[in-house]
């Protein structure tokens, strides 16, 4: 492949994470609304969440894996277009239980994460991957900044389920657009690999849990995801009941911490590295957010609540980049895929659980209970990244 041919596979494939991802930004602030019109309670609200989390959970290995066999683009197309497919039948929703289905099924599709990661790794030189891999989280952070800002702007929640429709649409066409990218543009390149040796799956969870530094890290990711999913989705619940807020709102408000999030973990997030080391900034990280969560949790007006949102953000922002770095650095280089996918899995166990264990809170405790738990999920956090620190106190990078 020619440095131009490179380059433009590049932009083609950054051009469809960004689309895919404004999608999916766009459709997170309408939710809690969405489910509301349906006279969803606040427990039923979240399991839209975890659905998608299911969904997602089930489909990124098998996607992965089918991308290897025969080929990514084939997978790109199938997955996204019925992501954008998924998107419009949600529009068109006739109840709670439809909706529950639908978004089961827009998660399945979109666990492509992997297949992404693929085809850009299939274009770039491994000298160079790291740094491509950066520029895919800025699509990611471009995308999720401006997605929900649309969502928020287009949504119409006076008139019940119908006011989602046109927001709804908009990200199907967001993905078939993507869609249609890939169709028009992306070229298979997959370079010939030796067949990598297959190791037993609960062989290589039983290394993975005795090393005393990944065994830490993924049990951070864990316990902090499980909160933080847990705020994503009652934020929306909790800000109507506290401010008055609806969709508008919301969307603004995700749009700027998107924003704030991009420039922490692209400007901030390495210098912070260099100078005190991933263990430590990764516990900096940790103690950002638990501020930030108390800060939220007990703002009297939503200006105080966005300054706890900010730090919250910080904290995630410079978080967890460093658990990769962590376990990558930690890992044996033939190793570090599959360490690496260990952590992503527990994450996306939690991202499943968070949802499901707030939604609960909010109804039977109090609606910024949620808050209160994901403050005290950072204790034990923070004394797990007090062990990385004893176990291995690395130089900074």
């Amino acid at each position: 492949m020619t440095l131009a041919e490179e380059r433009r596979a590049l932009i083609v494939l950054l051009t469809v994470i960004y689309l895919m991802i404004a999608g999916f930004g766009l459709v997170i602030p309408l939710l809690p609304f969405f489910a509301q019109a349906f006279d969803a309670p606040a427990w039923q609200v979240t399991l839209l969440f975890s659905a998608f989390s299911v969904g997602q959970f089930l489909g990124e290995p098998f996607w992965g894996k089918l991308s290897d066999r025969i080929g990514r683009k084939p997978v790109l197309i199938v997955t996204i277009t019925m992501v954008g497919v998924s998107y419009a039948a949600l529009a068109f929703a006739p109840n709670i239980a439809a909706a529950f289905a639908i978004r089961f099924l827009n998660g399945l599709f979109a666990g492509n994460i992997s297949t992404l990661q693929g085809a850009l790794a299939d274009i770039t030189p491994p000298e160079r991957r790291a740094g491509r891999m950066g520029i895919m989280g800025a699509a990611f952070s471009a995308g999720f900044s401006t997605g929900p800002a649309i969502g928020g702007l287009l949504a119409q929640p006076s008139r019940g389920a119908l006011g989602f429709q046109l927001p709804l649409l908009v990200a199907a066409g967001f993905a078939l657009a993507s869609a249609l990218a890939v169709v028009l543009l992306v070229r298979e390149h997959r370079p010939d690999r030796p067949k990598a040796v297959r190791r037993v799956r609960s062989a290589r969870l039983r290394e993975g849990f005795a090393h005393p530094i990944i065994s830490r890290v993924v049990m951070i990711s864990f316990i902090v995801v499980i909160g933080f999913a847990g705020i994503e989705a009652t934020y929306g619940l909790w800000t109507e009941q506290r401010f008055g807020w609806g969709p508008r709102e919301i969307g603004l408000a995700f749009m700027l911490v998107g924003v704030a999030g991009a420039v922490f973990q692209g400007w901030l997030c390495g210098r912070l590295a260099r100078a005190f080391g991933e263990a430590r900034t990764l516990t900096g990280g940790l103690a950002f957010m638990g501020l930030g969560l108390v800060v939220q949790g007990l703002s009297p007006s939503w200006p105080v609540a966005m300054i706890g949102f900010l730090l919250v953000c910080l904290g995630q922002s410079i978080c967890f980049p460093n658990v990769s770095a962590l376990i990558s650095r930690s890992a044996p280089a033939d190793r570090q895929g599959e360490m690496l996918g260990l952590n992503m899995s527990g994450m996306a166990l939690a991202r499943i659980v968070g949802p499901v264990a707030a939604g609960q809170a909010f109804s039977l405790i109090q609606p910024g209970a949620p808050f209160a738990i994901s403050a005290l999920l950072i204790l034990p956090a923070l004394w797990f990244a007090s062990r990385i620190i004893a176990a291995a106190p690395l130089r900074p990078a």
